[in-house]
C-alpha cells in the first residue's frame, strides 16, 4: 500500500486551541494518521502519514477549524510509514522563534509563487537567506542564499539584527528573500523583518517541497538534497527518498562515508556530536539502542528513535 505524506502548516487566530486537541486527535487516530501535530494561539503545524484515504479524512478535520479552512499542505509518497506514532501537542508557538510580539496574522512578508521564485533570487539587488540550520544548509540548497550557521530557528533574531547592521555599514538596502523547509520558519521570519523596520521582504509560498514538487529540475536553482523531519531524512528533487541516513542520538544526516569511522555508533553518536555528547548521555544512548536492537530481533516496534530527544525543529 502506498503511503501519503502531508506536510502542513497555517498561521491563523486560535484561541480555542486547548479545546480543539482531543477531538482531533481521535479523528486522526481512527484514520490510521501517524505522524505530528502541533496546535497553538497562533496556528497549526504538522506533518503526518497514512493511506491516501486516510490523509483525506485527516486533512477534512483540520480544514474544519475555524480559521483554517483554507490550509494547503505539500505532498509526497512513500513505500512505508516514515512515523511510528501520532502525536497531537499543545505549543506556545508551532515554530518557536521567541520573540514576543512577533505575530505573522499580523504582519508578514510578500508570497512568492515557486514559478517567481527564480527570477527574484536571480535579482542582484536580492539578499537570499537561509532560514533553516545549518546542517539542513550543508546538504542542499539554493544558489547565492546565505547560511546564517544557526543551531536553531531561535538564533535567527540575534543573527538577523547583526547582518543588518553590516548592511547599513555598507550603505546597502536590498530587498530580502528567506525560504524553508515547508514555509513556516520563513514566514515568521519575515514577520520578524517587517517588525524590525524592513520594508521589502519575501518569502517562497509552499517552501522548498513546494518549489520541487513544481518546477522542472532543468529549470531548478536548487542544488543538492532537502533534509526532511522524518525517517526519510531527506528528499532529492523529484521528492523521492534521499541519499542520507540519520544520527538518532543527535537527528544529524549523515553519509555512508560518515559511518564508516570510529566516531559512528549506531544510535549513540556520529562524527557531528560525538564531542557533544557527555559520558552519561552516551551511556543512555547505548542502552535505547540494546532495546532498540533486542526489539527488532523479537520482531517488535520499538519507539526509540522517534522518542528520544530532539533538540531540532521545523517545518
Amino acid at each position: 500500500m502506498t503511503i501519503r505524506i502531508a506536510a502542513f502548516y497555517k498561521f491563523f487566530d486560535f484561541p480555542g486551541f486547548e479545546a480543539a486537541r482531543p477531538c482531533l486527535a481521535e479523528t486522526l487516530e481512527a484514520a490510521g494518521v501517524r505522524g505530528t501535530v502541533l496546535l497553538a494561539a497562533e496556528g497549526i503545524n504538522g506533518t503526518i502519514a497514512a493511506s491516501p484515504e486516510g490523509i483525506e479524512t485527516a486533512l477534512a478535520a483540520l480544514r474544519a477549524l475555524p480559521g483554517a479552512e483554507t490550509l494547503e499542505a505539500k505532498f509526497s509518497e512513500a513505500e512505508e510509514n516514515p512515523f511510528l506514532r501520532l502525536k497531537v501537542r499543545l505549543k506556545r508557538e508551532i515554530v518557536t522563534m521567541g520573540v514576543p510580539g512577533t505575530d505573522p496574522n499580523a504582519l508578514v512578508g510578500t508570497y512568492i509563487e515557486p514559478e517567481d521564485w527564480n527570477a527574484l533570487i536571480s535579482d542582484p539587488d536580492t539578499v537570499l537567506i537561509d532560514t533553516r540550520n545549518d546542517y539542513e544548509f550543508a546538504i542542499g540548497t539554493f544558489e547565492g542564499a546565505i547560511d546564517p550557521e544557526t543551531k536553531s530557528f531561535r538564533e535567527f533574531p540575534d543573527w538577523f539584527r547583526d547582518f543588518r547592521a553590516k548592511l547599513n555599514a555598507e550603505g546597502r538596502t536590498p530587498k530580502v528573500a528567506m525560504f524553508c523547509t515547508g514555509g513556516i520558519r520563513c514566514e515568521k521570519a519575515t514577520s520578524f523583518v517587517k517588525a524590525e523596520g524592513i520594508d521589502d521582504v519575501f518569502h517562497l509560498k509552499g517552501g522548498i517541497l513546494k518549489y520541487l514538487e513544481v518546477i522542472p529540475q532543468e529549470q531548478s536553482l536548487w542544488h543538492g538534497e532537502c533534509f526532511v523531519f522524518d525517517e526519510r531524512v531527506s528528499v532529492k528533487h523529484d521528492l523521492s527518498p534521499g541519499t542520507y541516513d540519520m544520527c538518532h542520538a543527535c537527528k544529524r544526516p549523515i553519509t555512508e562515508e560518515d559511518k564508516l569511522g570510529n566516531a559512528y555508533v549506531p544510535g549513540v553518536s556520529c562524527p557531528h556530536c560525538i564531542d557533544e555528547m557527555t559520558a552519561e548521555q552516551k551511556r543512555r544512548f547505548a542502552e535505547r539502542q540494546k532495546q532498540i536492537n533486542l526489539a527488532k530481533a523479537r520482531g517488535e516496534a520499538h519507539m526509540g528513535p522517534e522518542a528520544a530527544a530532539h533538540r531540532r525543529e521545523e517545518a
